[in-house]
């Protein structure tokens, strides 16, 4: 019996206390396309990364061919024949496709890089993946589609035996992704082990032979993809309602919060690039979700909303009156903070004090002929630090020193201190890279704010746990568009699933267009950085 391509047994990481990964089995055998399915925090990206080297596991064994490893550093791991391919390409736009794919294993020649027999290998490599440029093309003018190609046949020049592709299709178009299934299907019949990572169930049911899901860091399903049913793929991510042992549930939506009141936030025929037609209402002291996968149009809505991409059409109201948000801080002056996603780029400043990055907003208006008011400062941090929980609670510290949770609390704490009244508060993806506990605190803070200050609550998440969790109501993002909503008893993690599969289904034929996806052919990539306090 031949072993396997990947192999891995019994492995475990934890971070700062909390299993990311509890006793790991997956078996992959050369020719076979297997779905790696979970939420979002399920351990995937883990998994991945102790594959990669970027993570050392705590226990267990990876075999790659046959051999046997208990860590591999990232040299090892390309060296053992994997390759791993992120939502996030590595290529470099600047360089040619021959370039990108022999970046760090140059063909040299008298001390010169053998760059014709570099482009003659490279094309061989593009044919097999059916990529259609060239060698000699700049990767930056290739769209999306081509560019993971690239990154494919570099993988191959490797001699790589297992694939892993994680989300390969967030960013693809209906053709590309069409093409890239293709793709996947030829590499099986080459005998590679595939790893596809995905939230699409129509994408495991046309490639995958077998499927694994993972939940809280544990396998928690494994089968073959033939006979398996879409609904018992949902049921299987979706999970037992009773929390696993050492995981705290999701906190519950507000049912007894009353009727909310008047419309906070009107929205009529808002568009832009990558998204629109879209309508939505928020009621005051209603805390509303954007569900959505990766690409969706949900984190456009939102950042259009905050003035950091442009409308090109469509009014927006608060209450009575309509505004027209062109910057942050036309929507800042309006009443509308943004919490982004990415906190560390976009939202906090890692060398300034605790105090400074919750209270930046509020220093000036607190000050009095131009002096700053230090004394009312630190007593609305003191009350801030408690209200949300922030560890330690200590204000000279610098953000960068607090762990992800507490750097999200300092940034989610400028639009909800004393000091600082928003009208509606956005939030994208609000508990991304934060840990179970301080995911319920945010959860309670997010609630209270609008339960106790009628604050219109708008977020989206890619986590259906999460909307479950926050929402009073869902709106489902596809394509650009607003297709569905849940709310009451109807809002479930199983409906959820169901509804964004559901839309995934009926998406455009791969001739229409894709309003989800910029002229540029990227997801909902984060804008340029922010302007200071703009987060």
């Amino acid at each position: 019996m031949t072993e396997p391509n990947l192999r891995i047994r019994g492995l475990s990481k934890s971070f700062g206390g909390v299993k990311a990964l509890d006793g790991v089995d997956l078996t992959v055998p050369a020719g076979q396309v297997h779905a790696l399915l979970g939420h979002n925090g399920a351990g995937k990206s883990t998994l991945i990364k102790c594959l990669g080297g970027a993570f050392p596991p705590d226990a267990g064994t990876i075999e790659v061919g046959g051999t046997r490893h208990t860590r591999l550093s990232p040299r090892e791991s390309i060296a053992a024949g994997v390759a791993i391919i992120f939502q996030t390409l590595s290529v470099v736009d600047s360089l040619t496709v021959a370039e990108n794919i022999f970046l760090g294993q140059e063909w040299t020649r008298h001390g010169r890089i053998h760059r014709r027999a570099q482009e003659e290998v490279a094309a061989g490599l593009l044919q097999r993946v059916a990529a259609s440029c060239s060698p000699r093309d700049r990767v930056g003018e290739l769209p999306m589609g081509q560019r993971q190609l690239v990154e494919i046949a570099k993988a191959l020049s490797r001699s790589a035996s297992v694939l892993v592709l994680d989300e390969p299709t967030a960013a693809l178009s209906g053709a590309e992704s069409a093409a890239l299934a293709e793709r996947v299907e030829d590499l099986r019949a080459q005998g590679l082990a595939v790893v596809y990572v995905t939230h699409l169930l129509a994408e495991v049911e046309r490639l995958a032979d077998a499927v694994t899901v993972l939940r809280d860091g544990r396998v928690t399903h494994h089968a073959a993809v033939s006979g398996q049913t879409r609904r018992e793929l949902v049921d299987a991510i979706v999970g037992a309602t009773t929390p696993s042992a050492g995981h705290e549930p999701p906190l519950l939506r507000r049912h007894t919060a009353g009727t909310p009141g008047p419309y906070r936030l009107t929205v009529d025929g808002l568009s832009g690039p990558g998204f629109g037609p879209v309508d939505l209402r928020v009621a005051e002291g209603e805390t509303v979700g954007l569900y959505g996968l990766i690409g969706s149009g949900r984190t456009r809505i939102l950042e259009t909303l905050f003035g950091r991409r442009r409308a090109s059409a469509g009014t927006v109201r608060l209450g009575e009156r309509t505004i027209r948000a062109h910057r942050p801080a036309d929507a800042l002056a309006a009443g509308i903070a943004l919490v982004p996603a990415d906190r560390r780029r976009q939202g906090l400043f890692p060398l300034l004090s605790a105090q400074d990055n919750a209270l930046l907003p509020t220093v000036r208006p607190l000050s009095r002929h131009g002096v700053r008011a230090l004394g009312a400062e630190r007593r609305i941090f003191g009350a801030l630090a408690e209200a949300v929980g922030l560890r330690p609670a200590r204000p000279r510290l610098p953000a960068s020193a607090f762990s992800g949770g507490n750097q999200q609390k300092l940034v989610l704490g400028r639009w909800i201190n004393e000091a600082r009244d928003v009208d509606v508060l956005l939030l994208d993806e609000p508990t991304q890279g934060v840990d179970v506990g301080a995911r319920q605190e945010i959860y309670r803070v997010v609630s209270s704010l609008a339960a106790h200050r009628g604050t219109a609550v708008l977020f989206a998440s890619s986590d259906p746990e999460e909307i479950v969790a926050l929402a009073d109501r869902c709106l489902i993002v596809s394509s650009g568009r607003v297709v569905g909503e849940l709310t009451g008893t109807d809002l479930s993690e199983a409906a959820l699933l169901s509804a964004i599969h559901d839309a995934d289904d009926s998406r455009p034929t791969p001739n229409a267009p894709k309003p989800a996806t910029a002229p540029d052919g990227k997801p909902d990539n984060p804008p340029p950085p922010a302007s200071k306090g703009a987060a």
